[in-house]
């Protein structure tokens, strides 16, 4: 999922902007790109564990084939949904609300965001857990942020990234979608330290952990702008914070759609 930029990740960045630093668009830059990126995190507060990871990156090229390859966002809602499997994911959405009671009250009690549009999420994302990727997250943000065509989305990203590192939030072979998202709703790295929240209580805010990944997803669309009392479908003012979480036309549609569905009596 592409979610859209943080207006500001963790302050303004103390080594200036992004820009300044050299791309490219195969893999034959990508160790001097990390030797300059390294000074770069370094003067953003990236410590020895970070910069440690950084060095161990390699190039990803699954993520970049991925990245240049979307084409499912292309499609009509119709087969968008047929595609992503919508009628599976209302049916176990429904379910997922129906044994799961007390968590879900509690959720909307502290966010005021629907259950069904964080189960919509999670469904979409990663079958409610199913599929949460099998790429490491250090090596794919880290190219993408080298890759020229995105690099100011992709940069404070993988110094959060780097930052997680140090933290010991995700390790140096933690593994998660291709673009570099993680956990349970495929948060990206700069998302997690803006809007992670521990959700079981635990003191770590874990993405791979169920109960942090859906109170971080309320969250997240609540400090976006979620109004408890209005409406969530196309026009709505709602939408427009699921706009917020995924930049595709057909995506936020679905997830509006699939709620919809799931709160029908």
């Amino acid at each position: 999922m592409r979610k859209t930029a943080l207006a500001v990740l963790l302050g303004v960045l103390a080594a200036g902007p992004a820009a300044a630093l050299t791309c490219g668009n195969d893999a034959a830059g990508f160790g001097a790109w990390k030797r300059e990126f390294a000074s770069y995190a370094a003067q953003n507060g990236v410590g020895a564990r970070g910069l440690a990871a950084l060095e161990g990156a390699n190039y990803a090229t699954r993520t970049i084939n991925a990245d240049r390859n979307q084409r499912s966002f292309r499609y009509a809602l119709d087969e968008f949904m047929r595609i992503r499997g919508g009628d599976t994911i209302v049916a176990q959405g429904r379910r997922q609300i129906a044994n799961n009671r007390d968590f879900f009250l509690a959720l909307e009690q502290r966010f005021g965001v629907p259950s069904s549009i964080i189960v919509a999420i999670h469904g979409m994302e990663t079958g409610f857990g199913h599929g949460m990727g099998d790429s490491n997250v250090i090596s794919a943000i880290t190219t993408l942020a080298y890759d020229c065509r995105r690099p100011a989305f992709f940069t404070p990203h993988a110094v959060a990234a780097l930052q997680l590192v140090d933290r010991g939030a995700i390790s140096a072979n933690s593994v998660g979608a291709m673009h570099g998202e993680l956990g349970h709703t495929q948060f990206l790295p700069g998302n997690i330290i803006t809007y992670g929240v521990d959700g079981n209580g635990d003191g770590v805010v874990d993405m791979t952990n169920r109960a942090d990944a859906l109170y971080s997803t309320a969250n997240f669309l609540r400090q976006k702008g979620w109004q408890t009392t209005l409406g969530y479908m196309e026009g709505q003012p709602n939408f427009a914070v699921i706009q917020e979480w995924n930049a595709a036309g057909v995506y936020q549609r679905a997830i509006a759609l699939i709620a919809s569905r799931i709160d029908a009596p």
